[in-house]
């Protein structure tokens, strides 16, 4: 009997249960983005410090994430999951009462750790909660989670930051956590592989080793452009350490019997390329959803709830794209349906590089639905191919893995696409200072023109002129900056495109063939 029929409740509602608190957790990586400036000024701290809010949490959230296939078997799938959603809403609660900015990163830290289990429990759940010619529609479902929360996080973010207060972007958690608690309790049961194992000692050298080089990593992602990169020995340092950790962890882990991190899954093709992926959902939607707010709010004089609202269409896109991929991953191999998404996104990135000073709102929104339409064809069959070969046994330490590649795809997108930014920024305006000459027509023209325009206000001549050449360094920068956006986007493009072809080589599946693993077990 396979183990899913031990379950009698629908898989739809259990799915639907383990997502919402999914859906809190991943909620909370981009929520508090668009809120650092309120919160800086409500603590009395520098926007630079007020960093470490979001640091600290991917910081801990990463070294979490792994070990959750390991803590997993060490309590049982449903009582680890359960501590977790009530660590998150006793720690949500205590971010929003903190009365400084140490107090609040302390608690964004352990935030991060006590939800840093819910994403991979969530998807181990629901791919054992369905049938395997089902697993499509599974994950589209766990894909409304990973994929619609980060993109209507700006959105929620910015309303309250606006209208409310910052505070209530943790508060908002609490009731959530405490209704998810329940239901999980009440509705969720583990079968017989997800339940509590003898999984031996804790593997202290391999835990250790993993903190402190993913931990590491995300400090010099999240820190790098602020300080220059390798020309600042905060970051040299803290590279380092983190390179020679995980060298020697991956070492380290594979002559393990028992490791907290099953690296030897990477072996099994359908799983290996579907993580690269996967890591590549996260670049694609952390690194776009980053630059779209940057750009209107610095180049388009929009504020925190309207740039928010920019990206929420797209969000209702996707949310009804899922079904529809899911629906398709029997039809279609995933390595098309793949190599499609990364096609339509790069479309997206290249038809947002056209924007000009002139681009107005329902513009952006269509482009920004372009951008992430590809998103469901990217998530689902992945996530399908992934877990194909996947026995249950193996469920909690695949999900893991999963969600680290895709959250560290996503620092490093963010990290990546900003320094293109700040870099293109200083080429293009180098680049357009040539053009600030007499022998240009073109600037010749505009000086006359705002030179004119100054006088006719009663403005000297002298002052006249000095203030028309301040007004077109302004313009410059403006489109500078426009200009650089373009350059950032058409990279992430050129990548998808790249990507889009190399999904072609990726293996078959048929899940509608397959048997069910648990049969095998």
């Amino acid at each position: 009997m396979s183990e899913t029929a031990l379950k009698p409740v629908s898989p739809i509602l259990v799915s639907l249960v383990v997502s919402l608190a999914a859906f809190m957790e991943v909620l909370d990586t981009t929520i508090a983005n668009v809120a650092l400036s309120h919160i800086a000024g409500s603590l009395g701290a520098g926007s630079e410090e007020s960093t470490w809010v979001l640091t600290s949490y991917l910081v801990s959230n990463g070294i979490v994430l792994p070990l959750s296939g390991w803590l997993s078997g060490l309590m049982g799938r449903k009582n680890f999951f359960i501590l977790c959603i009530v660590g998150f809403t006793v720690t949500s609660f205590m971010c929003g009462i903190s009365t400084s900015l140490p107090m609040l990163i302390v608690f964004r830290l352990l935030q991060g750790l006590a939800g840093g289990g819910l994403q991979p429990a969530q998807q181990a759940i629901i791919k054992d909660s369905f049938p395997p010619e089902k697993l499509g529609m599974a994950f589209a479902i766990t894909g409304i989670t990973t994929v619609l929360a980060p993109i209507l996080g700006p959105t929620l973010g910015g309303y309250i930051t606006d209208n409310y207060s910052w505070r209530w972007i943790f508060f908002m958690n609490v009731p959530v956590g405490l209704l998810a608690a329940f239901l999980v309790k009440i509705l969720v049961q583990d079968p017989p592989s997800a339940q509590k194992q003898n999984v031996g000692s804790i593997d202290y050298i391999g835990l250790g080793l993993i903190a402190v080089g993913l931990g590491a990593l995300q400090i010099v992602l999240d820190k790098g452009q602020q300080e220059d990169w390798f020309d600042s020995s905060f970051i040299v340092f803290f590279a380092t350490i983190s390179v020679i950790s995980l060298i020697v962890a991956i070492y380290w882990l594979l002559q393990q019997e028992r490791p907290v991190v099953e690296l030897k899954l990477f072996k099994i093709p359908s799983f290996g390329m579907p993580c690269v992926m996967m890591f590549f959902v996260g670049f694609a939607l952390y690194g776009s959803t980053t630059l779209l707010p940057m750009m209107v709010q610095s180049n388009f004089g929009y504020d925190a709830t309207l740039s928010g609202l920019l990206l929420s269409p797209a969000g209702v896109v996707v949310l009804f794209m899922m079904p529809v991929v899911g629906r398709l991953v029997n039809r279609v191999p995933a390595k098309y349906l793949i190599s499609l998404g990364m096609l339509i996104n790069a479309l997206g990135m290249w038809a947002t590089g056209l924007v000009t000073p002139q681009t107005d709102y329902a513009t952006f929104v269509f482009v920004r639905i372009l951008q992430t339409l590809g998103l469901p064809f990217l998530f689902v069959p992945a996530s399908t191919l992934a877990f194909s070969k996947i026995s249950p046994q193996h469920s909690s330490n695949a999900s893991a893995i999963i969600s680290l590649t895709r959250n560290l795809g996503g620092s490093i997108g963010i990290a990546l696409v900003t320094n293109k930014l700040i870099h293109s920024q200083q080429i293009e305006q180098s680049y357009l200072v040539q053009h600030l000459t007499m022998a240009d027509a073109g600037y010749r023209y505009a000086l006359e023109t705002y030179t004119q325009a100054m006088t006719n206000l009663g403005v000297p001549a002298a002052l006249a002129s000095t203030q028309a050449m301040g007004k077109i360094y302004q313009e410059l920068l403006h489109q500078a900056s426009i200009l650089a956006y373009r350059d950032a986007y058409n990279f992430v493009a050129s990548l998808l495109v790249v990507l889009g072809i190399a999904a072609l080589f990726m293996p078959d599946n048929k899940p509608q063939k397959q048997e069910a693993p648990a049969a095998s077990h």
